[in-house]
C-alpha cells in the first residue's frame, strides 16, 4: 500500500511540473532563496538520490549532488520520477536498509521509513511547485493521510534553524485547515504562501 501511495504522490508532482513553462523557472517559490529552476534541480537530484539509496548505492555523497540545470528541465524531473519509481518498486524494498546521508551519515533506515520520507518530500514539494505557479493542488486523501503522518513524526525544535535544514520550524495551521495545509505548516511552510 505505501509503494502505491508514493507512486501516487510523485506522479502528481511530476503533472504539476509538466506545467512548468521556461518563463517559469526564475519564479519564487515558498522554499526561501530558491527559485522554481533551484527548486526542480533539487527535486530531480534528490529522486535519483532515493533512488540510489534503493539500489544499495546511497551512502556515496555523490549521487545525492544535484546536477546542474537541465536545458530541459521538466524532461529531466520526469525522467527522475521514472529512475525513482522503478528502483522504489523493486521486490523487497521497504524491507532494504536506505543510506541517507542527509539524515544521519551513522546510521541506515529501513526502506519503509525511506519510503515514507520521500512521499511527504513529495506532497509538500508538489505543492511548492503548485503554489509557485499560483495553481491549486490536488492529492487523493489517502495520499494526504499518510504524508500527515509522517510530517507528524520529523522532529521539530533548534536543529531545523541550522543551516541546511530540510525543513524550517514547524508553523501553526489556521483552525480548520485542510490536510495538506496542516502537512505543509508542520514542516515549516506558511499554507498562505505568498500571502
Amino acid at each position: 500500500m505505501l509503494i502505491e501511495l508514493h507512486r501516487r504522490a510523485v506522479l502528481a508532482s511530476a503533472a504539476i511540473v509538466s506545467r512548468v513553462g521556461p518563463g517559469d523557472l526564475a519564479r519564487d517559490t515558498p522554499c526561501a532563496g530558491w527559485t522554481l529552476g533551484d527548486l526542480l534541480v533539487h527535486m530531480t537530484g534528490q529522486h535519483h538520490g532515493f533512488a540510489a539509496a534503493a539500489e544499495g548505492a546511497g551512502a556515496d555523497p555523490a549521487v545525492w549532488a544535484p546536477g546542474p540545470p537541465a536545458a530541459d528541465p521538466v524532461a529531466a524531473y520526469r525522467a527522475a520520477v521514472d529512475r525513482v519509481l522503478d528502483a522504489f518498486g523493486q521486490d523487497g524494498v521497504l524491507d532494504r536498509p536506505f543510506a541517507l546521508p542527509e539524515i544521519s551519515t551513522g546510521r541506515t533506515f529501513p526502506g519503509h521509513q525511506a519510503v515514507a520520507f520521500h512521499l511527504v518530500d513529495y506532497v509538500v514539494h508538489g505543492w511548492d511547485v503548485a503554489r509557485s505557479l499560483g495553481t491549486g493542488y490536488q492529492l487523493d486523501p489517502d495520499v494526504l493521510d499518510a504524508a500527515l503522518r509522517t510530517a507528524r513524526a520529523v522532529p521539530d525544535g533548534a536543529a531545523r534553524l541550522a543551516p541546511g535544514a530540510a525543513f524550517a520550524p514547524a508553523r501553526p495551521a489556521p483552525d480548520g485547515a485542510a490536510t495538506l495545509d496542516r502537512i505543509v505548516a508542520l514542516l515549516g511552510r506558511s499554507p498562505t504562501w505568498p500571502g
